[in-house]
């Protein structure tokens, strides 16, 4: 693990603006991430704030580009998250916020990075108490600016590539804040952020073609007799619920490889990424359900669901302890 320089000590206000800051993220995390904010509650508060951090800090670099006009979203949109990377940069290298950096920054998105901004006080005082690599933010960042200019893949390799740096990452720097007892956790982890991105793009292949988006490789699907026009004609033909069941495969192959690194986890995060991926995984068995129809249908999870997945996780986590 990476030593993190320590912020230095906090005064009674920032006491409160960091604790303000983190019931910023928490709202966050339980308005647009409802699957992970309800496997959460089982981890102790400390952690459970420090990955609300991690998430805020995730949906915060994804709305930055969402802002942007879509003319300006290759130019500007790339300039914007490199003032974000600058300010992950004093945060690592100077140990506080410096606002220096915003004093001559013309553009209005720039208001979006100020000091006092609770993504990045929630952030910086994750990074205090956790050691989370600096590059895998900068990994995140580089992923979400794919975005701006990659809309379709040719290859996997290309989507695992994608795949790793808006996902993977995110099990990376979670996995810090978990804790593990052996190295071979983060390659599971690694292989729990590909099976889960991977569930939300088979879900979501309706939703991206409305913003001109196929996200799985045109050398797979064209094996199986595809275009991408028969992706736009939205047609749940024969070829293509076989192609969507390969990908549903492929993902669930993770998720079995994901399994196997939770044992070396610690103790009191394994409910958390058991019931993360049991749940996720199910969606893949919704849209099985839907008859592969992800253009008119959206695979979710009631929460009544979600808590039949409760004593399945406990059971499996018990078995291993």
């Amino acid at each position: 693990m990476s030593s993190i320089p320590k912020l230095q000590q906090s005064t009674g206000s920032q006491d409160d603006a960091v604790s303000a800051a983190y019931t910023h993220v928490t709202d966050i995390t339980r308005t647009f991430a409802k699957t992970f904010y309800f496997a959460s509650h089982f981890l102790p508060i400390e952690k459970r704030r420090a990955c609300y951090a991690v998430y805020g800090f995730c949906r915060f670099v994804d709305d930055l580009i969402d802002e942007v006009p879509e003319e300006q979203a290759k130019t500007k949109g790339i300039w914007v998250l490199q003032q974000w990377n600058n300010a992950l940069n004093f945060i690592y290298d100077n140990q506080h916020i410096s606002p220096i950096f915003y004093e001559n920054c013309s553009s209005i998105f720039c208001d979006e990075l100020q000091s006092n901004n609770p993504i990045i006080i929630a952030w910086a005082d994750t990074l205090r108490r956790f050691h989370i690599p600096r590059e895998l933010p900068s990994q995140l960042i580089e992923g979400v600016v794919m975005d701006t200019v990659v809309n379709r893949f040719t290859t996997f390799d290309e989507l695992y590539n994608y795949c790793y740096k808006v996902a993977s990452v995110v099990g990376l720097m979670t996995s810090e804040i978990f804790g593990y007892s052996h190295p071979d956790a983060l390659k599971h982890a690694i292989d729990l952020g590909i099976a889960m991105q991977l569930t939300n793009i088979c879900r979501d292949i309706g939703e991206d073609l409305h913003k001109d988006r196929i996200y799985l490789p045109s050398d797979e699907y064209s094996r199986y007799n595809l275009t991408e026009q028969d992706f736009f004609n939205q047609q749940c033909s024969p070829q293509f619920k076989e192609y969507l069941e390969f990908n549903i495969q492929r993902a669930l192959s993770y998720y079995q490889s994901a399994d196997k690194g939770i044992p070396y986890l610690t103790a009191d995060s394994r409910m958390t990424v058991q019931l993360m991926s049991t749940n996720y995984r199910r969606i893949l068995y919704k849209i099985r359900q839907n008859d592969y129809d992800v253009f008119t249908k959206r695979a979710s999870l009631s929460l009544s669901e979600k808590l039949l997945a409760v004593p399945r996780a406990f059971l499996r986590n018990f078995a291993k302890t």
